[in-house]
């Protein structure tokens, strides 16, 4: 099939828009950098994205507070906080899970509302809400909040390959959450695993259960067909694509926009994006890359493999790296093998957070142990259970036999996830904590806060420059002491007095 021009023109003969979703500062960096997105590193392109005309810019989510903490001693309310700032012109998104926000376990109601009205007091307006069971009664409670704020809530559909997520499924869980008052519908395949037929097939049901509402595509270029899934989708009814910059893009993440804007117009649709703010952020996000020895984004090449394992993005290579750290990586094929059998005797989770940790940890200790489900998580319990929701298939009876056999799953069985309100937890570390402080403490271990609090912010200067010179801006930013002394082909530079 040719997608040139194939566009159908709308009832007066005009070209049909397309929206697009930045993700250049948020899953564009989850995917390539590890989250590792510094303030120095995205403010001076906020501007620029900011002008650029995009329908929403992604920015934030609970994973990402964690790592700003842990690995870049930053403070992620500052880094939202003058981000959002930067971006008055632009609606910006925050991510949530339906019911946690701290590691992979549940989180209380009252966190939860927490999380979404201090982030809209920096500055959000919308939220995807993602629940890999379709926990609908979560959902929509956190629908309702974000709404009360003021901010749009767009519910997010995780695709999943296997025999039980049929079109029709998805179509039904669209129902679902449309009738739960959502602003918008979001598709999201992390994985990769959509195939241009499937897309066609997916996108129009989903289309049609969504009515009126707008329905966004998120896909991962993991094997190669994103890009040509997209011009699917939008052929099939979709109203928005999700897209990062170039140096950002392709392989585990989503679609250049540079490309994607470019495929829509050749394919007969509207764009209204202005392309002269597109090589100012790639060319910024280059020289980021090059400073801090980071990856920029690479294609990847269609692989089966990934239809074997079904991890997001590049979790299959953090997974690798995991196991090589504790002498296993000799055993990576036979751990992907039990992943699959554990997902299927588990009902078929979709492969997102929680649920690819929670199978991949119990692959590790059903091979580590040489006996299956003899030692089984508290996550996993919890999710046998049905405190995670309800599987898409019941998990297989002999397994569950196995897992509700031990003494540590009968102790779950008159339990109820814990429901502490603001006060009770303000209680653990002093009545006087802010709101922000408070879910800051929630997210990550106190020792890691205040080695962020005693590390000065660092504010590295990108801008373009000679490989002299950042090599002596390096030794400025990193050299201790009073004195510095330089000497180089044609100059010299000594620098006295603290710096």
């Amino acid at each position: 099939m040719s997608y040139l021009d194939a566009a159908p023109r709308t009832a007066d003969g005009r070209r049909r828009r397309i929206e697009v979703i930045d993700q250049t500062l948020r899953d564009g960096p989850q995917s390539w950098w590890g989250m590792k997105l510094r303030r120095d590193m995205g403010l001076p392109i906020a501007g620029e994205l900011d002008r650029t005309g995009f329908h929403t810019i992604d920015l934030v989510g609970s994973s990402i507070f964690e790592v700003l903490v842990r690995h870049c001693q930053e403070d992620p309310w500052d880094q939202l906080v003058s981000l959002s700032r930067a971006m008055p012109r632009t609606t910006v998104r925050a991510g949530t899970r339906s019911n946690g926000i701290v590691t992979f376990g549940l989180t209380a109601d009252s966190v939860m509302d927490l999380w979404v009205q201090r982030l809209c007091a920096h500055g959000i307006g919308s939220f995807w809400i993602y629940d890999g069971l379709f926990n609908t009664d979560k959902i929509g409670r956190l629908v309702k909040t974000v709404q009360a704020e003021g901010a749009a809530a767009v519910p997010c559909i995780l695709f999943a390959d296997s025999p039980h997520h049929t079109d029709e499924y998805y179509a039904e869980r669209t129902r679902e959450l449309v009738a739960l008052g959502a602003d918008g519908i979001e598709l999201e395949d992390a994985a990769g695993l959509l195939t241009p037929e499937r897309t066609r097939s997916l996108v129009t049901a989903i289309k049609a259960a969504a009515g009126d509402l707008p329905v966004e595509i998120h896909f991962h270029s993991n094997n190669a067909l994103a890009p040509v899934n997209y011009l699917e989708g939008v052929l099939a009814g979709a109203d928005v694509v999700h897209t990062a910059s170039r140096p950002l893009a392709a392989g585990v993440s989503l679609p250049s926009t540079e490309n994607t804007v470019a495929n829509l117009r050749y394919a007969g649709f509207d764009v209204d994006l202005d392309e002269s703010r597109f090589a100012p952020v790639a060319e910024h996000l280059m020289r980021v890359a090059e400073y801090e020895a980071l990856p920029v984004g690479q294609p990847a090449e269609y692989s089966l493999f990934q239809y074997r394992h079904q991890l997001p993005g590049g979790m299959a290579g953090t997974f690798k790296d995991q196991l090589r750290a504790r002498g296993m990586e000799e055993r990576f094929e036979e751990v992907l093998d039990e992943m699959s059998r554990v997902r299927q005797e588990l009902g078929h989770p979709v492969m997102a957070t929680p649920f690819s940790q929670l199978v991949g940890t119990q692959a590790v200790l059903n091979i580590v142990t040489g006996q299956r489900y003899s030692v089984v998580p508290d996550e996993v319990l919890i999710y046998a259970h049905g405190f995670y929701g309800r599987p898409v298939v019941p998990l297989d009876q002999d397994v569950l036999d196995t897992i509700m056999s031990s003494p540590k799953a009968k102790s779950y069985t008159d339990w109820q996830p814990p429901q502490p309100s603001l006060h009770e937890l303000r209680q653990r570390f002093g009545e006087g904590i802010s709101d922000d402080e408070l879910i800051l403490r929630l997210l990550v271990p106190e020792n890691d806060i205040d080695v962020m609090r005693a590390t000065p912010r660092r504010e590295r200067d990108f801008a373009p420059t000679t490989r002299e010179m950042r090599f002596i801006r390096e030794l400025v930013e990193t050299s201790v002491g009073a004195h510095l002394h330089v000497d180089g082909p044609g100059f010299s530079l000594t620098l006295e007095g603290d710096h």
